[in-house]
């Protein structure tokens, strides 16, 4: 662990910051006094609100992770980031019996695991320079699959593998590297979950985010779901397992 990241006066950029939790993050990170937010979305005209609110703090990217040219040009723009915030995500409903499972799973590798990958990769060299920190917004999908979301569960799951690569390989070049692992957030990604999945807030969500950034934390539940879950993984990864696949489990 390398200690704590400072938000006050902090250069950040963040990705799918148009809605949800990253456009929660973006304004938390503005509420707290960050210099300089980069806000990235495939489409820039749906930051314009965000904008508009905050003036020249906020920097309008045009940035679909899957275009490994809009990265690198994001990359060239954003040369004093010191906090990259890798939020940009897809889900897509699919069962196994569902014949374009294939092609689901491969959009949603594209997003979540592909896409933090050419952002880290991209963006490397900039955050050992500044001695920044990387914050790869997963979810507990990724620790134990959710059977609901096979597919994107997989890709969440990736995405952790990645983040451990990270900062094992990042620790000794300054550079930290946080994990984020939500339960269900209150979402247009999240409505039609089950009612036995309490929702939080994005802002909610997006605070304790950046509450566990500055205080130096690797692993970041940042939910009242989040917490309880990780606790019952950490003691029992196989309890967990069983716990979720009951969700789905037919009748006898």
């Amino acid at each position: 662990m390398l200690g704590p990241t400072r938000i006050d006066g902090s250069v950040a950029l963040v990705t799918g910051a148009n809605r949800g939790i990253g456009r929660a993050i973006a304004e938390a990170l503005l509420e707290r006094g960050a210099g300089k937010v980069y806000a990235a979305a495939r489409d820039p005209e749906t930051l314009g609100a965000l904008q508009e609110r905050h003036g020249a703090r906020v920097v309008v990217v045009r940035l679909d992770v899957t275009d490994a040219d809009q990265v690198a040009a994001a990359v060239h723009a954003a040369t004093d980031v010191d906090l990259l915030v890798n939020n940009a995500g897809a889900f897509e409903p699919t069962e196994l019996s569902d014949e374009g499972i294939v092609e689901v799973a491969r959009r949603e590798m594209e997003v979540n695991y592909f896409g933090t990958l050419r952002m880290l990769h991209g963006f490397e060299g900039t955050l050992v320079r500044r001695g920044g920190a990387i914050v790869n917004v997963g979810s507990v999908a990724g620790l134990t699959n959710v059977p609901l979301q096979p597919t994107y569960s997989a890709s969440k799951a990736a995405l952790h593998s990645l983040t451990q690569a990270a900062r094992a390989l990042l620790a000794g070049r300054g550079v930290s590297v946080h994990g984020v692992y939500p339960g269900p957030v209150d979402t247009e990604m999240t409505k039609d979950l089950p009612p036995q999945f309490a929702k939080t807030a994005p802002d909610i969500v997006a605070n304790a985010i950046l509450d566990g950034v500055e205080a130096g934390v690797e692993d970041i539940f940042p939910d009242p779901f989040a917490v309880a879950f990780g606790e019952q993984f950490h003691a029992s990864p196989k309890t967990s397992e069983q716990q979720l696949a009951a969700i789905v489990a037919v009748p006898a």
